[in-house]
């Protein structure tokens, strides 16, 4: 039985690094020490999508986004339609340096009416040691686990806090 209230979760923003409020391209920094070291910039080429989700019942349910394949897993959820896929971030920076990067452990999730549902398990498609390439830039995708909270639904909005900074 569909539960009464839809679960719109037409995503997460993905937000660039060191930029929580800012534009969708990051804040450039420096290397402390290193005045010459090409400033990294994120831009978000795509937020994460879920598409539109119902409950299938009076629990909580979860839906995961796949960063390598964009595939959408359900528990405990009705997928409506539409599309979903992974977010895709893209760095620039300097020429063949290693990069950390790092996704929040967390999101809370808002919907106009109040309600919150929660990202987590955030997952990306790099390899353990991410790299600038020749021209200096590292394209990524990533996917995290959509969770409602309260078995509420709505259409929830987020920022996700992308952090990159040198090895």
């Amino acid at each position: 039985m569909l539960r009464g209230s839809l679960l719109a979760a037409a995503l997460a923003l993905a937000s660039p690094a060191l930029a929580a409020d800012g534009p969708l391209c990051a804040d450039c920094f420096t290397l402390p020490g290193n005045p010459t070291a090409h400033p990294l910039r994120v831009e978000i080429e795509s937020g994460l999508q879920f598409s539109r989700l119902a409950l299938k019942g009076a629990a909580d349910g979860h839906a995961d986004i796949d960063p390598q394949t964009g595939a959408k897993r359900l528990s405990g959820m009705i997928d409506l339609g539409g599309e979903s896929w992974q977010g895709r971030a893209k760095v620039t920076g300097e020429p063949l340096r290693p990069v950390r990067i790092q996704l929040p452990p967390r999101v809370v999730l808002h919907s106009p009416d109040g309600s919150e549902a929660v990202l987590t398990d955030f997952a990306t498609n790099l390899p353990a040691v991410a790299m600038l390439d020749q021209s200096g830039t590292l394209e990524f995708a990533f996917g995290a686990r959509l969770s409602t909270q309260g078995a509420v639904g709505g259409n929830f909005r987020g920022r996700i806090r992308i952090e990159v900074d040198y090895f």
